[in-house]
């Protein structure tokens, strides 16, 4: 088989037809025949296995049972009529039920006679039973169903309704690997093959779909995950090769006036030699003559804006305009306050564009923008539409990168002939394996030095009942001059959970904290933006005490004087953002503090990410917890980046397989970059096919 047939549209395979193959793009995304291929099964049961009933437990999943039916009756009535078998073996008994097929299933059921029972178990009323399972007699097995490894697939209701469930899909692998035509051609040298003892590509996609046993199932799931692991790696670091080597960038090799006037002359603070150490990276990738790409990650008050701003002054040093872009109004109006208050006396032209800017305001800021007197641009997505354009773009700075799409950032790539300089930021620390995997193309630079000054914060857990410590602690708080967050994780009461919402809790608090002696702020993601900025300045100018907030703070309000954040049901929020709330707080010189409010029960996985939480304000911990918890694809900003769309790999389960994938193409790629030589031709021919099937992202930041 030719890669151009692996492109044939789904719906010319046997089995699919027109209807059923709409129905597979909108519900699994399967296009072609190669989707189909790479729709790998999410589980596998053991059919060589018999259990005895009584080795079933509360958690066993599925299981193949042998034993004779010795009943068999008909319960109920038209639409609650339901068909009860008694299946028992030498160990026990179990009851199958059906609530549908009736006529079928009881002309298939034979007292007395022995049966191949396969399903899943469950308990009801204190009894076991499988409800619909499949049945097959002893005597006449059909073909697979005792000496097999059954592969299972995801699928939907409304596939389902088009017999597209698990088997269904099955049934469509199977008559695509057995078309006369089907033939996968090798993507690994024979060298690879050999070093790394794996089986081939074709030999691999067979037995992932239908293995002959659990020891092939583990050879070909090693060969895919590597494989597709490798690919990865080398596209990042062949892309990385190109960029440095063959993508011209701005030179900046001035660091003139401005930098050295802000330095001297407005820099209130010293810098940290954590600060120091990235603009020092920087600067020389800047006068390099190749264009950066970097990402800089920091904790919250770790000091990124400053770096981004001294990066900006650097490219107005040059002769060149600067922007800033920003996931969220607030954010953008925080930069822009900042950012300002910092220049302020330094005659530089600094303008915020967003959404919400007024048309004449905008008409004047859009020619200031191309005529080059306008010099630093801060904004939101508002930045990458098609009528702001600018002189000359030398670099951009992107804040949060995680919250926008892969398109968005590619739009402010062409806003220059030579695309300007990127400096990504983020808050989020990212885990080792998730940047070697989403990030491996970039350079990275790492804040991990605090200003001097601040105090680590003090987190404590505490149950619902003990609200009465709680308040007293918050009224010392707030009598000793400081002022109060606290976090719901809804708006509105629902039908479904049963949590604090945040109105409930605005009133709550209120009457705790009554007026005139107390003001309370309430903010939420439902507010006008007129509002919610209203309320905080409210809170920012010390007009009120206690800020009542959804996760809309996570990111964006810097109140120095706020040193204690509240969060109600806080097993509700994942690491991530417990670790972005509780940034918040803790940008004073005052002690600051971080409650995590729960109820009693906990899942295991809340109660981790609690005492993670209590343990260590190490942002990479963290964030390496939350990943073995939750996994790459929940993470915030994976799924919508498109980068991390892996079909088998698991970058936390294999993070040996990616390791070594890592190093092998960083050896390919040194000693043969642009992929010439006879022995690599198999590999750059792949990436040619890769390239072709997706838009060239990994050059934009």
């Amino acid at each position: 088989m030719t890669e151009s047939f692996l492109e044939t549209p789904v719906e010319f395979l046997k089995g699919v037809g027109p209807a059923r193959a709409e129905m597979l793009k909108k519900e699994l995304q399967i296009f072609t025949f190669g989707d189909l291929l790479t729709f790998f099964p999410f589980r596998y049961v053991d059919r060589t296995r018999i259990f005895k009933i009584s080795e079933i437990k509360n958690d066993t999943a599925w299981v193949q049972l042998q034993g004779k039916i010795t009943e068999v009756q008909t319960v109920g009535k038209l639409h609650a009529k339901r068909i009860i078998a008694r299946l028992t073996d030498s160990s026990g008994s179990i009851e199958l039920v059906w609530f549908q097929g009736h006529k079928w299933i009881l002309d298939k059921l034979k007292p007395g006679i022995e049966y191949i029972v396969f399903g899943k178990p469950s308990w009801f009323n204190g009894r076991l039973n499988m409800p619909h399972p499949e049945l097959e007699l002893l005597s006449e097995p059909t073909m697979g169903v005792m000496d097999v490894i059954r592969p299972f697939y995801s699928s939907t209701e409304k596939l389902k309704a088009k017999g597209l469930d698990s088997k269904g899909i099955s049934r469509l692998v199977k008559s695509l690997i057995t078309n006369e035509r089907f033939f996968i051609p090798e993507t690994l040298p024979k060298e690879i093959l050999s070093n790394l003892k794996l089986i081939s590509r074709q030999e691999a996609f067979l037995n992932i779909h239908f293995p002959s046993g659990l020891e092939i199932l583990k050879k070909e799931e090693n060969r895919l995950k590597f494989e597709e692991l490798f690919f990865v790696q080398l596209r990042m670091l062949h892309q990385k090769f190109f960029r440095i080597h063959k993508q011209s960038g701005h030179v900046f090799p001035v660091v003139g006036k401005y930098l050295n006037d802000f330095y001297h002359d407005y820099l209130t603070f010293e810098l940290t030699n954590a600060q120091k150490r990235v603009i020092h990276e920087i600067r020389a990738d800047l006068g390099s003559g190749r264009q950066m790409n970097r990402l800089l990650q920091g904790d919250v008050g770790s000091g990124k804006t400053m770096v981004a701003l001294m990066t900006m002054l650097i490219a107005l040093d040059n002769k060149y305009q600067a922007c800033l872009m920003a996931p969220t109004e607030i954010l953008a109006n925080q930069h822009f306050q900042t950012i300002s208050k910092m220049l302020d006396g330094m005659n530089i032209r600094v303008a915020l564009l967003t959404g919400s800017t007024r048309p004449a305001t905008r008409k004047k800021l859009l020619s200031d923008l191309t005529d080059g007197t306008l010099q630093i641009l801060i904004g939101t997505h508002a930045l990458i539409e098609e009528r702001v354009q600018f002189k000359n773009l030398g670099i951009v700075v992107i804040d949060e990168q995680h919250r926008f799409g892969v398109a968005q950032r590619a739009r402010l790539w062409e806003k220059n002939v030579i695309p300007p300089h990127i400096l990504v930021m983020t808050a989020t620390p990212i885990p080792r394996t998730l940047a070697m995997t989403l990030y491996g193309d970039l350079d990275t630079s790492v804040i991990d030095e605090l200003p001097p000054g601040r105090k680590p914060i003090i987190t404590k857990h505490i149950f619902e009942s003990q609200g009465d410590k709680l308040y007293y602690f918050l009224k010392q708080r707030i009598q000793a001059g400081n002022q109060v967050y606290i976090v719901y994780p809804l708006i509105e009461e629902s039908e479904t959970l049963d949590l604090k919402n945040l109105q409930e809790g605005y009133d709550m608090v209120r009457n705790l904290f009554p007026a005139p002696q107390y003001s309370v702020s309430m903010v939420h993601g439902k507010m006008k933006q007129q509002e919610k900025d209203l309320e905080m300045k409210r809170f920012l100018n010390k007009e009120t005490q206690i800020m009542v907030a959804t996760t809309v703070i996570e990111v964006g309000v810097d109140v120095p004087n706020a040193s204690v954040m509240v969060i109600e049901n806080a097993e509700r929020f994942g690491l991530s953002q417990l670790h972005q709330l509780r940034g918040r707080v803790g940008r004073g010189n005052d002690q600051s503090y971080c409650v995590l409010i729960t109820g009693y029960k906990l899942t295991s996985d809340a109660r981790k990410r609690i005492e993670t939480m209590v343990r260590t304000t190490d942002g990479f911990e963290i964030a390496e917890t939350d990943l073995q918890l939750r996994g790459p694809g929940d993470l915030e900003g994976t799924r919508q980046s498109g980068l991390l769309e892996l079909k088998i790999a698991d970058i936390v389960k294999d993070e040996k397989i990616l390791r070594y994938a890592r190093n092998l193409a960083a050896d390919i790629i040194q000693d043969d970059p642009t992929l010439e030589k006879k022995e690599n031709a198999i590999l750059a021919a792949h990436l040619r096919i890769l390239s072709r099937r997706q838009e060239n992202w990994g050059l934009i930041s």
